[in-house]
């Protein structure tokens, strides 16, 4: 089989791959809170890069081609999409939170840092009692401040949004000032420009042409193959006083954006990642990612001998999570969503653009006729934030709220 061609990549409507790439991330993730040393060797705490690489592509993917249609984008229906998908889940899990700290007695745990909750500024917080929220607080001020630099300050310039994200990525590379107390922060939003840097790069013929080589299948095999083995290489990165943590970031959030335009390719990658189950995972990853801390209180709850961190209490936290989460998605996500769906769409008179199957070959665009944007029930916003680690050691025990 052939590369992918321009006209291809532009008529998509889904990737498939990627809800199999969240599925595992989000897992692993689980795996580094909770599996304990002998599931080190996952280096789960580098899924939290993953999603920040594909939401950068994904969100600057759906703008641009919302601009290409319309003419502009709608900063409003943005927000309000933004705000329905991410937030009622969110504040849910958050009273669920607080609730059973309450009830353990451990409230403070919680309340001592809930304006940080409530204000989108997690990773601030003083408690640990919703400490895994900090990325989803890192995702937030993303989406309220890349609209305005790439699609109002920059508008329609191709050139001028280029030269927008790699000054973000040098001005925020700059924060960090290389010591072992570095302010985190800043690299994580680096991840997610790169994905906004690949997005800019791909929307454009002499950009995609780049890339296109990655989408032959023989290369999208080779390079899934040699990002794994960046992935499972991560656990022997060098444990010296200073480890260059933000160096290794940076790195393997390159190594992300080199990956995804291969999994555009038809393919045994692409096979493996569009697996069901895996798909049905990534599908609730979201909310597997927020209940995860309430699903080992339950799990410790319920089998006390399970508290010690390793691969029992890793597995029991993943099922029950799981279940959780699809409650979840069913009652809170998805209904959310397309409230917020006929919020932002209300007062448009343009129908909404064509589906395309997203296990069919994707056809040739017609140049004739304005490329029109991706409908939001095809190409997802937003690849769900997970964790990475931070200075506080963790115990070998769990410890519940």
């Amino acid at each position: 089989m052939t590369e992918i061609s321009y006209a291809q990549y532009r008529a998509m409507r889904r990737f498939p791959a990627l809800d199999g790439l969240r599925a595992i991330a989000a897992v692993i993730v689980i795996a580094f809170h909770f599996g304990g040393p002998s599931w080190a060797w996952t280096s789960g705490w580098a899924g939290v890069q993953l999603f920040f690489v594909l939401s950068g592509f994904l969100i600057t993917t759906l703008l641009l081609r919302e601009e290409e249609g319309r003419g502009r984008v709608s900063l409003r229906s943005f927000y309000i999409r933004r705000g329905f998908r991410i937030l009622p889940v969110y504040f849910v899990v958050l009273a669920a939170t607080y609730a059973l700290a309450h009830l353990n007695g451990k409230g403070s745990t919680v309340s001592d840092s809930m304006p940080h909750y409530l204000l989108m500024v997690n990773e601030f917080a003083p408690t640990l009692g919703y400490l895994h929220s900090w990325t989803i607080a890192i995702e937030w001020k993303f989406y309220l401040a890349w609209p305005l630099l790439a699609f109002v300050l920059a508008a329609a310039s191709a050139r001028r949004r280029l030269t927008a994200t790699l000054l973000a990525i040098v001005g925020l590379a700059a924060m960090i000032p290389f010591t072992p107390d570095w302010p985190y922060w800043p690299v994580h939003y680096v991840s997610i420009l790169l994905g906004c840097l690949l997005a800019i790069v791909m929307h454009h013929p002499r950009g995609y042409a780049l890339v296109r080589p990655l989408t032959r299948p023989v290369v999208a095999v080779v390079v899934s193959i040699g990002f794994v083995a960046a992935h499972l290489s991560l656990h022997y990165w060098p444990a010296t006083e200073h480890p260059r943590l933000e160096i290794m970031i940076a790195g393997y959030s390159v190594a992300v954006a080199l990956l995804l335009p291969a999994m555009l390719a038809p393919g045994l990658p692409q096979k493996l990642l569009s697996w069901r189950p895996l798909v049905f995972v990534g599908e609730r990853s979201y909310s597997l990612y927020l209940v995860q801390q309430l699903a080992v209180a339950v799990v410790v709850g319920l089998v006390p001998s399970y508290e010690t961190r390793g691969t029992k209490l890793f597995v029991a936290a993943t099922v029950v999570g799981l279940l959780a989460a699809d409650l979840l998605y069913r009652w809170v996500e998805q209904p959310m969503i397309q409230v917020g769906r006929r919020l932002s769409t209300s007062g448009r008179t343009s129908p909404p653009a064509p589906v395309v199957a997203p296990t069919e070959p994707a056809p040739a665009a017609d140049r004739s006729v304005p490329h029109q944007p991706l409908p939001e029930n095809r190409l997802p916003e937003r690849p769900e934030p997970a964790w990475v680690p931070n200075n506080r050691p963790a115990s070998a025990t769990y410890t519940p709220l």
